[in-house]
């Protein structure tokens, strides 16, 4: 972990040090994700359980999908199931996954690959593993992130951009320590393959023993740090934090983290997801796999699945009946 790397990381494009006056934003909050299962009983961490939707917006949810070493026969994914209102990012930091939806998108994406999906107005998909994973087992890593869409984007047109890892942007700190893959927004003038209907960034960075990333960091956008793996500390104030914590930060133009000095010994180095967007601020209804802004949207939502108006998937899949299978399943708020 992870797939994409970089020989030579003194070749990267720099992220400029933080000017003099730059506001260091504070840690608000850390808090430790779940673990429990998803789909058909593939394991995953809760990034977001316990925190606020109105610190998280425009984000909704995340799983840290894994890591973990299947044997043969063993790797799991999803049974057809129904989305509206809001998109999906898939980033496959190992391993491999096989996506399809009722409106024609889909593909494999593997080893640094982000499939992006937007539900829009609604249809049906399915996420498992590669015939060839299942055949072998191997190692599997991912994180699944939901996106809002605000109320006039609720209903586009479903959409569905395949990234491939290398065209991920690839940037280095001032002194070569942190490597950063930008998939969407910008980071310092350079901007990640991601089109999104929210203004926001995502970013993977991988920050070695000892190394500090100060990162600019657009003041009108939240901020959210993931710890995949690894131990280190989050703000000026070196707040700790470790593998399967997410830190919420408060106001301010630059985000600070520092990897810790020695690693446990399954990790070479801290590796970290960077989120920010632009807050929606409207109302969020969530049920199950339908995120809108009225609690009678997401019940016509079921009703429109319920009586297949959500889109026609492939003969060799049935969609579950009944109350529909979600990525996670949120009560109706």
């Amino acid at each position: 972990m992870p797939a994409v790397t970089v020989t030579d990381i003194t070749s990267l494009a720099r992220v400029p040090e933080p000017g003099p006056a730059s506001v260091d934003r504070e840690v608000r909050s850390v808090t430790t994700g779940p673990s429990g299962f998803e789909g058909e009983g593939f394991p995953v961490r809760r990034a977001f359980a316990g925190v606020d939707l109105a610190a998280l917006d425009p984000f909704i949810h995340m799983d840290q999908m894994g890591e973990v070493d299947y044997g043969p026969g063993e790797p799991k994914g999803t049974p057809w199931h129904p989305h509206r209102g809001f998109e999906t990012v898939t980033y496959i930091i190992d391993g491999e996954f096989e996506h399809a939806d009722s409106h024609g998108g889909g593909g494999n994406i593997t080893n640094g690959d982000t499939q992006w999906m937007t539900a829009g107005g609604g249809l049906l998909h399915i996420e498992k593993p590669t015939e060839e994973l299942v055949r072998t087992g191997g190692v599997f890593h991912g994180v699944q992130l939901w996106v809002n869409l605000p109320k006039a984007r609720k209903w586009v047109e479903p959409r569905y951009q395949d990234l491939r890892g290398h065209q991920s942007v690839l940037l280095t700190t001032p002194d070569g320590g942190v490597l950063l893959r930008v998939i969407a927004g910008d980071v310092a003038g350079h901007q990640g393959p991601g089109s999104t209907y929210t203004p926001m960034t995502m970013l993977h960075a991988t920050v070695s023993p000892g190394a500090r990333l100060r990162l600019p960091w657009r003041p009108d956008f939240n901020a959210l740090v993931y710890v995949l793996a690894g131990d280190g500390t989050v703000g000026a104030g070196r707040r700790p934090i470790s593998t399967g914590q997410l830190a919420v930060f408060g106001p301010g133009d630059t985000i600070t983290l520092d990897g810790a000095g020695k690693q446990e010994s399954r990790y070479a180095e801290m590796e970290v997801v960077v989120l920010g967007g632009a807050p929606i601020r409207e109302p969020v209804a969530w049920g199950g796999p339908f995120v809108m802004n009225t609690r009678a949207e997401v019940l016509q939502a079921f009703e429109d699945f319920q009586a297949g108006r959500l889109g026609t998937i492939p003969a060799q899949g049935v969609p579950a009946q009944g109350v529909p299978h979600g990525d996670v399943g949120g009560e109706l708020l």
